[in-house]
C-alpha cells in the first residue's frame, strides 16, 4: 500500500542535532519525534514537483513525434488534462482511492464526493500526523501521479481525436477509474491484501494507461495515410526529434522523483540510503533500455532509430518502476534491457494489427509495465507470480473494459474523430483556429 507501509519512521538518522532539540519546549515533542514527519514531507515535496514536471516532459515528446499542424493541439490536451486531473483528483479521486475506513465496498470500492481538508495553517506539532507526514504534501504527491496516466492516453491519440471527448474522458479516468483501481493495491484493498506488490505503479498508473490508450485507439482507428490498402506501414515523422528528446531527459528526470518518492519515508538512515538506492536502479534501467534499443535497431534495420531509443529508454523506466528499490545495478540493468527489446518488438507487432499509437505509449506503459510486474518476483522473496499475474488482469480487465464502454459512449454522444478535412488540415487549425510555427504554414 503506498501510503500505508514502508513508513520506517524512526529517528537514527536526525538525532545528530541535538541542539534542536533541546530548543524544543519541554512539554512539546522533540525533534526525535517531529524530524521524521519533517522530512517526510520534504520528500514528498520535492519528489511531487519532480513528477510534476513529468507534464512538461509528455507534452515536449508528444509535440516532438507529432506533426507540426498537430503541435498546439498536443500543447493544449496536456495543460488542460492535468488542470482537470489536479480536480477531480480533488473532488473525488484522493478519498476514493484512500478510503481508510470508509470503504462502500470493502477492498474494492471507497467513497465518492468526500473533499480533502488540508492541515491547518501553521499547525502545532501536537496536531499533526508526526507519524506519517502532512496531508496537503500527501495528497500532492498522489495527485501528480494520475496526470501521468492520462498523458499516455493522449499521444497514443494524438493528431485525430477531438479536443472535448478526449477531456471527457480524462475527467472520469482521473476521478473515478484510476482512484478506484489505485485502491484496490495503494489504499489497502483486496489485491493489497492478497500480496500484490507494484512499488511505484508499473501496473496501478502505466498500465492502466497504456490499456486506457489501447481501448481508445481501437474505437478510433488508425490515422488517414498510416496503413496502404496492402496492410504496408506508411511512416509518419514527427516534426521535432530534438524537442522529443527534450521530453524524454525531462521524463527521465521526473522519474527519480517518481520511484524516489514512492519510498514514502526519509526519517531514517535506512529510508534516505534506499531513496538512493531506487535513483540508482532507476537511472540504470533507463540507461539499459535506451542502449538496447539503439544496439538492437541497429541490426534490425541497419541504422538506429532515435525515437526507438527514446522509447527504449521509458520502457527501461517503466519496467524498473514495479520495484525499484531491491534489484542490484545489474538487476536494474537486465530488467531495463528488456524493457527496451519489448518496445522495439512490439511497436511494429501493433502496426500489423493496425493499431496506431503516435507515440509508441502502448508498447512502452502497456507491455513494458506487464513486464516489470512480473520481473517483481525475481528481487521480491515476498511476491507470488500467481498474486502479479492476477493483478496484471485484473487492472487490465477492469481499465480496458470501462475505457471501453466510455469510448464507445463518448463516440455515440459526442464524436470521437474529427473529419476527414480536418485531419488532413491539422487539428491546430480545425480545432484550435491557431498554430504553434504560423510563419511555417502552407496556408
Amino acid at each position: 500500500m503506498k501510503r500505508l507501509t514502508k513508513l520506517g519512521l524512526g529517528a537514527a538518522a536526525l538525532t545528530a542535532l541535538p541542539s534542536l532539540a533541546l530548543a524544543q519546549d519541554a512539554a512539546a515533542p522533540g525533534f526525535d519525534e517531529i524530524g521524521p514527519y519533517i522530512m517526510t514531507t520534504l520528500l514528498f515535496c520535492m519528489a511531487g514537483f519532480l513528477v510534476f514536471f513529468m507534464a512538461c516532459g509528455f507534452a515536449m515528446l508528444e509535440g516532438g513525434l507529432v506533426r507540426s499542424k498537430n503541435v498546439t493541439m498536443q500543447m493544449t490536451k496536456n495543460i488542460a488534462l492535468y488542470s482537470f486531473a489536479a480536480i477531480m483528483y480533488w473532488l473525488i479521486g484522493f478519498n476514493l482511492m484512500y478510503p481508510g475506513d470508509s470503504w462502500i465496498m470493502a477492498g474494492w470500492v471507497g467513497p465518492f464526493f468526500s473533499t480533502t481538508v488540508l492541515d491547518p495553517v501553521g499547525v502545532a506539532a501536537a496536531d499533526a500526523a508526526l507519524d506519517y507526514a502532512s496531508i496537503g504534501s500527501d495528497f500532492f504527491f498522489q495527485l501528480v501521479f494520475v496526470a501521468a496516466t492520462a498523458s499516455i492516453v493522449s499521444g497514443a491519440l494524438a493528431e485525430r481525436i477531438k479536443l472535448w471527448p478526449f477531456l471527457v474522458f480524462t475527467i472520469v479516468l482521473t476521478g473515478v477509474l484510476y482512484p478506484i483501481s489505485g485502491s484496490w493495491q495503494w489504499g489497502g484493498g483486496w489485491l493489497s491484501e492478497m500480496g500484490f506488490s507494484d512499488f511505484a505503479g508499473s501496473t496501478v498508473v502505466h498500465s492502466v494507461g497504456g490499456w486506457a490508450a489501447l481501448a481508445g485507439a481501437i474505437v478510433l482507428g488508425p490515422r488517414i495515410g498510416k496503413y496502404s490498402k496492402d496492410g504496408k506501414v506508411i511512416p509518419i515523422p514527427g516534426s521535432n526529434l530534438a524537442l522529443a528528446t527534450l521530453g524524454t531527459f525531462i521524463l527521465w528526470l521526473g522519474w527519480f522523483g517518481f520511484n524516489g518518492g514512492s519510498q514514502l519515508a526519509m526519517g531514517t538512515v535506512g529510508d534516505v540510503s534506499d531513496v538512493s538506492r531506487i535513483f540508482a536502479n532507476t537511472n540504470m534501467a533507463a540507461a539499459a533500455g535506451a542502449v538496447t534499443a539503439l544496439i538492437l535497431t541497429q541490426v534490425m534495420y541497419k541504422k538506429p532509430d532515435l525515437t526507438m531509443v527514446l522509447n527504449g529508454a521509458l520502457a527501461g523506466l517503466v519496467s524498473i518502476t514495479a520495484e525499484p528499490l531491491a534489484p542490484s545495478l545489474f538487476g536494474a540493468l537486465w530488467i531495463g534491457a528488456i524493457g527496451g527489446v519489448i518496445v522495439v518488438l512490439t511497436v511494429p507487432m501493433l502496426d500489423k494489427m493496425k493499431i496506431d499509437d503516435v507515440v509508441g505509449a502502448i508498447p512502452v506503459h502497456l507491455f513494458a509495465g506487464i513486464w516489470g510486474t512480473i520481473a517483481v518476483v525475481f528481487y521480491n522473496g515476498e511476491a507470488s507470480i500467481v498474486t502479479q499475474i492476477t493483478g496484471i488482469l485484473a487492472y487490465g480487465v477492469f481499465t480496458f473494459v470501462a475505457s471501453l464502454v466510455l469510448w464507445l459512449v463518448l463516440k455515440a454522444v459526442m464524436g470521437l474523430r474529427v473529419s476527414e478535412e480536418a485531419e488532413i488540415a491539422g487539428l491546430d487549425m480545425s480545432e484550435l483556429g491557431m498554430e504553434a510555427y504560423p510563419e511555417f504554414s502552407n496556408a
